[in-house]
């Protein structure tokens, strides 16, 4: 693939993302490609690459790639940016949108600044996750070469291992991140979360993206320590939860069961890169 490749970069709390609209062309971008694009130094920079192609089954597909080339089931952070960059340029008129993702479809819908999505249910089962435990892994024990945790699993399309800490601000991300990702436990890798209760309705967080690393926001991060919360009795399913780029609003709804997220998507810049 050669010439220049149109884009736009989009940021949700700081976890930032480019978004290529590929509906005509149906481009293949190779892992190389991607990490080039991703790459703050040498490329344009970004937490995941965005592709917004025709779907059969919605009104749009995204496919999405971390950073470093691999590709991501989903990204709620994202989905909003994918949301608000459709209908900022008129690709279509609708407000509420469903979206094609490798997690499924998922249902989006801009509210003024703010993109309200429904997140799906979350998936509890450790097999499912995926986990190497059966059932629920509520609490669980989780021992590493950086020390010993207690973890809470939880899916939102991708897996999240969340753990309850005093102080968020005092966990090593770049010491302990790395090791439970890539943790036996986990045979698709994991996204870990580091969460601190400050109150019923309110939760610290700091995040350890798959393939990423440390971010300053996570979408489905957030939707899964909300989750955790209210698993382990220390929150209710409404919440707010502070990540370093700002806050998110959870709602895990008891009659549907599905999660419900809501937050800010803000444009950057605009350009065109040589690929």
């Amino acid at each position: 693939m050669a010439g220049l490749l149109k884009f736009s970069k989009w940021h949700g709390l700081g976890n930032d993302f480019i978004i290529i609209d590929d509906r005509k062309n149906s481009r293949r971008f190779s892992r190389k490609q991607v990490a080039f694009l991703g790459d703050r130094n040498f490329g344009i920079g970004c937490d995941q690459l965005m592709i917004i192609r025709k779907s059969a089954k919605a009104d749009f597909r995204m496919d999405l790639y971390n950073q470093d080339g691999s590709v991501a089931e989903m990204c709620g952070n994202g989905i909003r940016c994918f949301a608000m960059y459709l209908l900022k340029r008129r690709i279509t008129r609708k407000k509420d949108l469903a979206v094609e993702t490798d997690a499924g479809i998922i249902r989006t819908s801009v509210q003024g600044r703010q993109v309200k999505v429904d997140m799906g249910e979350p998936v509890l089962d450790g097999p499912a996750i995926p986990v190497r435990m059966k059932g629920r892994v509520v609490a669980a024990p989780l021992k590493t070469k950086a020390g010993k945790f207690s973890f809470t699993a939880v899916s939102m399309g991708n897996p999240h291992a969340v753990i309850f800490v005093k102080d968020a601000e005092a966990v090593d991300l770049q010491k302990n991140g790395p090791v439970i990702e890539n943790h036996s436990l986990f045979p698709n890798r994991t996204n870990v979360e580091f969460a601190q209760v400050l109150s019923s309705g309110k939760i610290k967080l700091r995040v350890w993206e798959r393939s990423a690393g440390a971010t300053l926001a996570c979408g489905t991060g957030a939707c899964a320590t909300a989750v955790a919360g209210a698993l382990n009795g220390l929150t209710g399913r409404m919440v707010s939860v502070v990540l370093p780029g700002g806050t998110l609003k959870i709602r895990w709804d008891e009659k549907s069961n599905h999660v419900f997220m809501t937050g800010p998507a803000v444009e950057v810049f605009n350009g065109a890169v040589l690929l």
